[in-house]
């Protein structure tokens, strides 16, 4: 399925749909960062997704990396929590979420790296290698809230 992203454009369409979601900065031991290439929009994303019934906000963190990118993680903190209405993704099927996601923290724990149905890339980055990424607006801001070091930051 397709998915574009618009933030604060005025051409957006209307959002039908709110969806709680995490998304997870997965920080090996030597610092990279864990990013994977997505398969709907073709740009570099942190791994996450929605959440489900019955799953807490980690799991659902814990889950969708494991899905994505094939790397087993613990939750050490949080990033942010993120709700901006501008910032809207419209998807093939017409669903227009409005973006709802708390950003996590975690580690890496086992695993290996592999792709998904959701991914066609995963990989590490050294933080100054993101900047040169394809990379939805939000998302860079999410890696960048955690590269400064802030305290858990709400948008």
């Amino acid at each position: 399925m397709a998915r574009r992203d618009y933030e604060n454009d005025p051409a957006a369409p209307a959002p039908n749909s709110l969806v709680s979601a995490a998304s997870v900065v997965v920080v090996g031991a030597d610092g990279r960062v864990l990013l994977q290439r997505r398969t709907d929009n073709g740009m570099w994303a942190l791994p996450g997704g929605v959440m489900e019934l019955g799953e807490s906000i980690a799991a659902c963190g814990i889950r969708e990396t494991l899905e994505e990118t094939g790397i087993r993680i613990e939750i050490t903190g949080i990033v942010g929590t993120y709700t901006d209405p501008g910032h809207v993704m419209a998807y093939d099927d017409g669903e227009v979420r409005q973006e709802f996601s708390v950003c996590l923290l975690g580690r890496p724990v086992g695993g290996a790296l592999r792709v998904s149905d959701e991914s066609f890339e995963v990989a590490w980055f050294a933080p100054a290698e993101v900047g040169a990424l394809p990379m939805v607006p939000s998302i860079r801001k999410r890696i960048e809230d955690w590269h400064a070091g802030h305290a858990p930051v709400v948008r």
